[in-house]
């Protein structure tokens, strides 16, 4: 599998969607600990504002340029740019027409 590829096509989905989002699950599920997402946005649209608990999160920008809003602070992510979102409330926004991988490790019981 080659992220770059399936950021594409993922963005090209994203265009055509009237949510201007589109995503796919390249490994994990509900047997797993580990998610990972890749996840297109079209320009001017966002996750909405939330919270992880009980598990890290971490996205890598594959193409496009995003920001992390967390309450007033405000970071932007360009290709190959990593963060580690917070466990506290935030959302991210895109500021291009944007792909990124969205890896979750959820804590279980």
């Amino acid at each position: 599998m080659n992220l770059i590829t399936l950021a594409e096509t993922q963005a090209g989905l994203a265009a055509r969607a009237s949510s201007g989002r589109s995503a796919v699950t390249v490994h994990g599920g509900r047997e797993h600990a580990l998610r990972q997402t890749v996840m297109a946005l079209n320009e001017g649209e966002h996750l909405h504002e939330h919270e992880h608990h009980g598990g890290e999160t971490t996205v890598l920008v594959l193409q496009g340029r995003i920001r992390l809003v967390t309450g007033a602070e405000t970071r932007g992510a360009a290709p190959g740019d990593f963060l580690v979102l917070p466990e506290r409330r935030h959302r991210i926004e895109a500021e291009t027409d944007a792909a990124f991988l969205f890896t979750n490790v959820v804590r279980h019981p």
